[in-house]
């Protein structure tokens, strides 16, 4: 057995000679039962559509690296979606290189290799072994993800040798390799660019983006099962939430994050929980507001199953129970629009059009609170469009792997394009009057409003993957009744 590479911290201990020699001794060999995953197939078949776009040339796409939070703690890891959906595998420091074949590619994982007895960094390293827990080896992995793998070590080599001409690198991901492999000539990049607006590499971050528009039955599986988990973090939220003091928003934040812990990777995005004015907000993260009763509390939520993929849920509720009369009047508007919407939707439709058919319904009903100070057409015009200071952004996003999934795809095949059946997507209207907005009466300022579905695109129209919530200001004062009437629980009790 070598002695150890490892970095030596500031504060790691000298140890003596006899404690390392004695490190090195006694341990029993140990191996992994490992078979391929029933996955592997699936992401052999999106390589292959990947690789059907690309022929002849050598495609390099990063996971990323652990990334320092503070001094040497990191935050943990989470893969970079474009290299999960391609491969499985949800490890730290690894690229997949699909090499020019013929009239294909041969797909190889560069990867790190265990930290094993080899050498003392299994007890040193702060990656070891005793520090981190057992790690497939190249073997086992190549086993179970079906794809060749060799040490990370070889890939310097190997895009040292690439034509820069013939490669496409996925990029952002990793410096090392953004360095390693540059455009074939800044100039040939700018002609490029003059052309058709996007680079080489960006067209194989749009080719990745587009095939994960369509999801297949096993992804529609993995949305249910991270949106069924968001349905009880929403409900353990309720049966916390008091009618009659308030509560810090970080509380709710926490009880949801324990839901998804439990039954996920971890929460989809930062979670939004906005108490009163703070529901104004489209992006409150800090959450460091406290609920009022009387008031309204907007959580926008979802967890990240363990495949990565998540839920994105949006619920306003009344603290104390029940809608003043003017709140159910902002929510019944939000409400409308959000179900025009999703009535809306079928394969064939436009973004845009989807788009347009909640906002008329928004600003019909900015018109009927008096808010709006022209006509509904002409707050609809494109040239104007006033009304999107009480809204501000659009009817929803594609969802999948990625909370905004496939945003690098082309604006014709997803903005400026049509829906298709098997598409994920949310419809989340809403309504922001903001505390110190004078264009609006008083009692409105304040009041923010949002619901946020998970909408599946069938064949004939759509499913709604997360009605296990309550969408009408009716069906939401119930709700909360039945949660706080059940109490408190603890996932898996």
């Amino acid at each position: 057995m070598s002695e150890s590479t490892a970095k030596v911290e500031a504060h790691d201990p000298a140890f003596p000679p006899k404690f390392l020699e004695f490190m090195r001794t006694g341990w029993a060999e140990d191996s992994l039962a490992v078979q391929e995953s029933s996955g592997a197939p699936r992401y052999a078949e999106r390589r292959a559509a990947l690789s059907a776009q690309f022929p002849g040339e050598t495609l390099v796409i990063p996971t990323g690296r652990e990334k320092t939070r503070a001094n040497d703690t990191e935050y943990p890891f989470r893969a970079g979606s474009d290299f999960a959906y391609l491969t499985g595998d949800l490890d730290p420091d690894s690229v997949l290189v699909m090499h020019p074949v013929g009239d294909g590619h041969d797909a190889v994982l560069y990867t790190k290799p265990r930290n094993s007895r080899e050498t003392d960094d299994f007890f040193r390293s702060r990656d070891g072994e005793l520090w981190v827990g057992r790690r497939a080896t190249l073997t086992e992995k190549s086993a179970e993800l079906g794809l060749e793998t060799t040490v990370i070590t070889d890939l310097e080599r190997v895009l040292g040798d690439c034509a820069p001409r013939r490669t496409r690198v996925l990029r952002g991901f990793d410096p090392e390799v953004d360095a390693a492999v540059r455009p074939y000539t800044e100039r040939d990049e700018k002609d490029q660019k003059a052309r058709d607006g996007r680079t080489r590499d960006q067209e194989l971050a749009a080719a990745i983006s587009e095939l994960k528009l369509v999801k297949d039955p096993w992804e529609i599986e993995q949305l249910q099962d991270a949106i069924d988990a968001t349905v009880r973090g929403f409900e353990d939220v309720a049966r916390v939430l008091p009618a009659d003091r308030g509560v810090r928003e970080r509380l709710i934040e926490g009880v949801f994050a324990l839901r998804a812990r439990y039954e996920g990777n971890e929460v989809g995005y930062s979670s939004i929980v906005g108490a009163g004015r703070h529901a104004t907000i489209l992006h409150w993260i800090r959450n460091d507001g406290v609920t009022v009763p009387g008031e309204l509390l907007l959580m926008d939520m979802g967890v990240e199953n363990r495949a990565l993929y998540t839920a994105d849920v949006t619920r306003t509720v009344p603290v104390s129970g029940r809608f003043t009369p003017l709140q159910r009047d902002v929510y019944d508007i939000v409400h409308r629009s959000q179900q025009a919407g999703i009535d809306f939707i079928k394969p064939g439709v436009k973004f845009e059009d989807i788009h347009l058919t909640c906002m008329r319904v928004l600003a019909e009903g900015l018109a009927d609170l008096g808010v709006l100070p022209v006509s509904v057409d002409e707050a609809m015009d494109p040239t104007s469009t006033i009304y999107r200071r009480w809204t501000l952004h659009s009817f929803g996003h594609m969802l999948g792997i990625d909370v905004h999934d496939c945003s690098n795809a082309r604006k014709e095949k997803y903005r400026d394009g049509v829906v298709a059946e098997n598409y994920v997507l949310t419809v989340e209207p809403g309504l922001y009057f903001q505390a110190e907005d004078e264009l609006v009466p008083e009692e409105l300022r304040g009041i923010g409003v949002r619901i946020e579905d998970d909408v599946l695109v069938t064949a004939t129209g759509t499913r709604v993957m997360s009605d296990g919530l309550p969408r009408t200001s009716a069906a939401v004062e119930e709700w909360l009744d039945s949660q706080r009437a059940a109490g408190p629980r603890l996932p898996g009790a």
